[in-house]
């Protein structure tokens, strides 16, 4: 959409800015179809619009969520107008730095923000489950066993095959569809979905939650995997170790309850997550022709290998997993 269209929907939105100098200016942003634009007008905080297609469903439930988010005191953008029917919703600019930017810091000053990144999670895990029932029509479709299968050949056909020309069959067949089928039995929470460091926004020392059009029932230990071996950021095992540990303490602080398995459930959760992360980058990368995304399938690989090595029964995974990180 062109500047001077953007600019003229801003004005007739909000008349207080007519005959203010209004600067329009993109703002890249991840893997999505939507479009992001920093609206700078002179003398006031500068807003974010978004321009976001019709063909999700997910992209039309932003508003709605971030609405009920807010509701339940969990930090994210204010929404200041959305217009349903040109599919632009103008809100809140929180600044540039997500977590991801803060990553060469010392890890005693990032460890402060990743904190407060999961002060939110938690919030967000142990919150939002009780008042969702009223919201569930603006939910994405659950995770269940027939979801995490598809995260599985996703990977196989956008990773192994589409990236590494290999066969896009599955190996450890048997095994796989059996994680599939014990996660699909666990408790389910909502959970954020793609919960990482460039979905993270801060601001005075606070986190802000962005990205969560994805929301929808499945398990709390998908979305620690998804920020404790985010491909975007070299945390050591150390390190990972004590944000696990951090998580655990604040979700026992927030409802007192953690289930005995919660760490082989993490394992199998971060199976998932880093098999989807690797799909995700394949199809990018090649499928939509933005090769940046191709340079964290070598970091994703590895964080995939370390997890398979603590579950049992895969034989044929980490055979594969070599054979792909010699080649990368």
């Amino acid at each position: 959409m062109p500047a001077e269209n953007l600019i003229r929907q801003t004005v007739s939105r909000f008349p207080r800015y007519a005959g203010s100098g209004i600067e329009i200016t993109p703002v890249e942003k991840g893997g999505s179809d939507r479009k992001y634009y920093r609206v700078a007008v002179a003398e006031e905080r500068s807003l974010i619009l978004v321009k976001y297609g019709k063909d999700r469903t997910e992209n039309s439930n932003y508003v709605a969520i971030a609405r009920f988010l807010s509701r339940l005191g969990i930090r994210v953008p204010e929404i200041y107008f959305h217009d349903e029917d040109e599919h632009l919703i103008w809100m809140e600019d929180l600044g540039e730095r997500d977590l991801w930017s803060y990553r060469n810091e010392p890890w005693g000053t990032l460890r402060d923000r990743y904190r407060s990144a999961l002060g939110e999670l938690v919030k967000l895990h142990t919150r939002a489950q009780s008042a969702v029932t009223e919201f569930a029509p603006a939910l994405e479709t659950e995770f269940d066993a027939e979801l995490y299968r598809w995260e599985q050949n996703y990977f196989f056909e956008n990773c192994v095959h589409r990236f590494f020309g290999g066969k896009a069959t599955a190996c450890d067949e048997k095994m796989l569809a059996e994680i599939a089928a014990r996660l699909h039995e666990q408790p389910r929470v909502v959970v954020h979905r793609d919960f990482q460091s460039q979905n993270i926004l801060l601001r005075d020392g606070n986190a802000y939650l962005i990205d969560f059009q994805g929301l929808r029932p499945g398990l709390a230990q998908y979305d620690l995997a998804s920020l404790v071996y985010d491909p975007y950021v070299a945390l050591t095992a150390v390190q990972r170790e004590e944000l696990i540990t951090l998580y655990v303490e604040k979700a026992l602080d927030a409802d007192g309850k953690i289930a005995p398995d919660f760490r082989a459930i993490f394992d199998l959760c971060a199976l998932q997550r880093l098999m989807q992360a690797l799909g995700a980058y394949g199809f990018l990368g090649l499928a939509k022709e933005r090769p940046q995304f191709l340079d964290y399938i070598p970091p994703a690989l590895a964080s995939l290998r370390e997890v398979v090595a603590r579950i049992d029964g895969l034989r044929e995974l980490p055979e594969l997993l070599d054979q792909l990180r010699a080649r990368s």
